[in-house]
Order: structure tokens, then C-alpha cells, then sequence
């Protein structure tokens, strides 16, 4: 999730990086929501969102300068639609990325019997368009943040993981209820599988993969308008 990176290591181990970065996303993550559920609610809606806030931002500091620290398959591909990222690699980052979603998942379902609160698979608790604009909107609100501290060197490169990982709890705070707040078709993809839980799954591919895109070229058009104003 973070910039381009320099004197990188070779893509299969960047694709290691990702793949490592994602399971400890849905693990922590998802495992927060398992221990709430298990342990009557003891973490909350915003013991939740920290989890998944503090856990984004401590993978994007331990492996920012070594992949890029995408973590999630819509961010990858939203780089890939506004030029930041040569597909040849998406096609390394993908699979990894949903690899790491799915043996968090897989350990997760060995550590808890039962598959509790459906491992933290994301389904929502309104209707399916409602429910679509929200992840477009979650995801796009991310993206932009992501957009501007990756792409724009204006941005503080330093509090970059601190703003994207803030951005993940926001959006979970307000979010969190209503979608699960997914905003990563990985994070979705690995608790669906080993749960079975599929209600309304396209959700958690179109609106992140949407939303992400949106996010990017906004703050780009946005960008480039006031680059523009300024060479005038």
C-alpha cells in the first residue's frame, strides 16, 4: 500500500512479502472478530477496527520497502488501471495476496472449532446495493489516502502507514456494521472459503475492485488539476 520501491528484492520474494503481509491481516483481523464473538463481545466494534487499523499499518511498516505493501488484491489492481504497476507483477501479487487470505483462514479454522462467527467472513446487513455502495465508497475513500502518499511526493512519506492504517479503522468504524467493511476481496475471499459462507460474496469483489479505482484517479484528476494551476 505504500510507494514505488527502490533496489527491491526479486518479485517472487516481493510476492512472499505480500502473501505473509495478507495472512497477518485476516488473521489478526478476522481473529479479532472470532474473540469478540467467543468472548461476549469483549473487544467491541472499535476493538475491531483498531485490529484491523494496527495491523495494516505494522505490515506496511515491515514490508512497505520490500513489496510495495499492496496487502489486497483491489489496491494492486487500482495500480495497475492508473499506470503506478506493470501487470506482469499483479500477476505475482494476486495470487499471493489471496493465498496469505486463505491459510490465515485455514488456521483459524484449525485453532477454533465450530468456525465462529463464520471465521469474520464479511456479509451484510442491508440490502445489496446499499451494501455495494458502501464498499465502493470505503474502498475509494482508502484508495485516495493510498493514492496520495504513494504516488505524490508532496505527501509525509513517514506517517504514510499511520494515515493508510487510520484510514482502515475510520472506514471499519463506520463501515464495520453494515459490510463487515472488507475493502479487500482477499480479506473477504479466505474466511468465505473455509466458513462456506457465499451470501452476497460478488459484493466483496465489485466494490472494492470500483471503489479502489475511483479513489485513485480521483486523487490523480485532483493532482494533476492543481499541477497544472501552478505552472500557470
Amino acid at each position: 500500500m505504500l510507494t514505488a520501491v527502490t533496489d527491491r528484492p526479486p518479485l517472487r520474494d516481493r510476492a512472499v512479502a505480500e502473501a505473509f503481509a495478507t495472512f497477518a491481516l485476516v488473521f489478526a483481523g478476522c481473529g479479532a472478530i472470532i474473540v469478540n464473538s467467543e468472548r461476549g463481545g469483549s473487544l467491541g466494534e472499535t476493538g475491531i477496527a483498531a485490529a484491523f487499523g494496527l495491523v495494516i499499518m505494522a505490515m506496511i511498516y515491515a514490508t512497505g520497502h520490500l513489496s510495495g505493501a499492496h496487502i489486497n488484491p483491489a489496491v494492486t489492481m487500482a495500480f495497475v488501471a492508473t499506470r503506478h504497476f506493470p501487470i506482469r507483477e499483479a500477476a505475482w501479487y494476486v495470487p499471493a495476496q489471496l493465498t496469505g487470505a486463505v491459510a490465515a483462514a485455514g488456521l483459524l479454522d484449525l485453532l477454533w472449532a465450530g468456525t465462529p462467527a463464520d471465521l469474520g467472513a464479511t456479509v451484510p446487513s442491508v440490502g445489496v446495493w446499499s451494501a455495494l455502495t458502501y464498499e465502493i465508497v470505503l474502498t475509494a475513500i482508502l484508495m485516495f489516502v493510498i493514492t496520495a502518499v504513494a504516488t505524490d511526493t508532496r505527501a509525509v512519506g513517514a506517517a504514510a502507514a499511520i494515515a493508510i492504517g487510520g484510514t482502515v479503522a475510520l472506514d471499519s468504524l463506520f463501515g464495520g456494521g453494515v459490510t463487515g467493511a472488507s475493502m479487500n476481496p482477499a480479506r473477504s475471499f479466505g474466511p468465505a472459503l473455509f466458513a462456506n459462507q457465499w451470501t452476497d460474496f460478488w459484493i466483496y469483489i465489485v466494490g472494492p475492485l470500483i471503489g479502489a479505482a475511483a479513489g485513485a484517479f480521483a486523487y490523480m484528476r485532483i493532482r494533476e488539476s492543481a499541477q497544472a494551476a501552478s505552472k500557470r
